[in-house]
């Protein structure tokens, strides 16, 4: 479950968490279309992948470019100054 008082590598573990099973979701779906427990399953971890990509965004740097806030459009250039994984970055 989501916390506030996760760091970056909890928060982005989280994500990664969520995210993989809302795409097992998504793909059962695709050949379970009527299952409804699915449904709510899938909409579950949808919406805390959502609000996690939301968290991570404001507090670190947004993942994606549609998480780039529009008050900012050129924060998205900034992404190469973090650090990489190889350079010790939190992935």
């Amino acid at each position: 479950m989501l916390r506030q008082n996760m760091n970056q590598k909890q928060l982005l573990m989280w994500i990664n968490e969520v995210s993989f099973a809302a795409t097992e979701m998504a793909l059962y779906l695709d050949t379970h279309p009527d299952d409804e427990e699915a449904h709510a399953y899938f909409n579950h971890f949808t919406d805390e992948r959502n609000k996690a990509l939301a968290l991570y965004s404001a507090t670190y740097t947004p993942l994606t470019l549609d998480l780039v806030p529009e008050s900012d459009p050129c924060s998205q250039w900034s992404w190469g100054t973090e650090p990489w994984p190889w350079e010790g970055g939190v992935c």
